[in-house]
């Protein structure tokens, strides 16, 4: 499976799997960036995401988290 920016509720859930230890409230989103783009499955260009992008990647993992 390749991830793209747009899978933002699967990048969450494999983010939940390799970062068990942090607390996605307080990782800034170039952090999260990074995160993602090391993410195994990844594979988009890192410049089609933006800040909503990011927002939506931490919403859904603050969600997955409860």
């Amino acid at each position: 499976m390749s991830l793209k920016w747009t899978d933002v509720l699967d990048i969450a859930i494999e983010l939940d799997e390799a970062h068990p230890e942090a607390d996605p409230l307080k990782v800034n989103f170039v952090e999260l960036r990074e995160w993602v783009m090391e993410l195994p499955d990844f594979n988009d260009d890192p410049d089609r995401c933006g800040e909503k992008i990011l927002e939506a990647i931490q919403m859904h993992w603050i969600e997955e988290r409860e």
